[in-house]
């Protein structure tokens, strides 16, 4: 597979449109994301629907579609920011229309459920940013760690992350393309055509409120699926709002590095990424390097030329 399209970075003044593709989210998270956006500099608007609700939605499907593509369309429009996640994207992945998206590339931006569009984009070969989304710009300070390298992302400026090691790490050094999200949710695409392709990837993964034996069953669906023995490397982030609760005769980091003892590329657990105040900025689509060892874990993104 040939390397994913980047969107062309962003400039002052460039249109951001705040979307929300999945759940309902409080008007006023809306609007301090957009205060923030303005704040460093964009031109951050509300998409039509993007207060509404239908059930635990956003709008109904036909309101979500319209604003997700509305924003696609838009010449002028150089990023989408995804509110929250929740449930829901599922129902647009098929409607979603990429023909103008096309002539006029722009970010997607979002984590969690937001994991479908990261999919279904990596489909059509474009890359987009896994990342913190309207609660975390809202309530988080300006000089947020995390907030600050989604800004610096969208500008052009690309990460090299640092974090510290991990007794269950598996040392080790690779190259490849960046890809992963929620576990849940990408499971759920497993063996259709938005599945991510494993080849020469470096997998990231992460998840919320999922209990330690539905996590190690998903894994196992990667294991015998044959997509871990195809990957570059592995990164194991945050898993959260769940209980120990022995299922596994052990916790759930020491089951997963069970799982996965067999393979030779480096392993990473713990990386700050997924439902938590430290969810660093991940570009999906990325050729990266992957650093493994005793001291620390590196993840460095590689020059990429966005298309104009």
């Amino acid at each position: 597979m040939s390397e994913l399209i980047f969107p062309p970075y962003l400039q002052k003044k460039d249109k951001i449109v705040i979307i929300s593709p999945s759940g309902k989210i409080d008007k006023k998270l809306l609007t301090g994301a957009q205060k923030r956006l303005s704040d460093w500099g964009f031109d951050a608007s509300l998409s039509k629907h993007a207060a509404k609700s239908c059930g635990q939605y956003a709008g109904s499907i036909k309101q979500r579609l319209e604003d997700l593509q509305a924003a696609m369309d838009a010449k002028d429009v150089k990023a989408i920011f995804c509110s929250r996640g929740g449930y829901g994207t599922i129902h647009l992945i098929e409607k979603l229309d990429f023909t103008l998206f096309k002539k006029y590339p722009k970010w997607l931006i979002g984590f969690s459920d937001i994991t479908v569009l990261h999919n279904l984009y990596q489909k059509e070969n474009f890359a987009s940013l896994h990342s913190l989304m309207a609660r975390h710009l809202t309530i988080e300070p300006e000089n947020d760690p995390c907030s600050l390298h989604l800004k610096n992302i969208l500008e052009g400026n690309l990460p090299q992350y640092s974090c510290s090691p991990h007794k269950l790490n598996k040392e080790g050094k690779a190259s490849g393309t960046l890809r992963g999200g929620n576990l849940s949710v990408f499971y759920g695409l497993r063996g259709t055509s938005y599945d991510i392709p494993p080849k020469n990837s470096i997998l990231y993964i992460e998840d919320v409120s999922e209990r330690p034996h539905a996590i190690e069953r998903m894994m196992y669906n990667l294991k015998l699926g044959g997509v871990l023995k195809e990957l570059s490397g592995l990164i194991i982030g945050q898993f959260t709002e769940y209980e120990e609760d022995n299922s596994l005769g052990k916790k759930l980091y020491e089951a997963l590095a069970d799982l996965v003892q067999e393979y030779n590329y480096p392993i990473c657990f713990n990386f700050p990424v997924g439902h938590t105040t430290q969810n660093l900025p991940l570009i999906n689509g990325a050729q990266v390097e992957l650093i493994v060892n005793k001291k620390s874990v590196e993840l460095k993104f590689k020059p990429n030329t966005p298309k104009e």
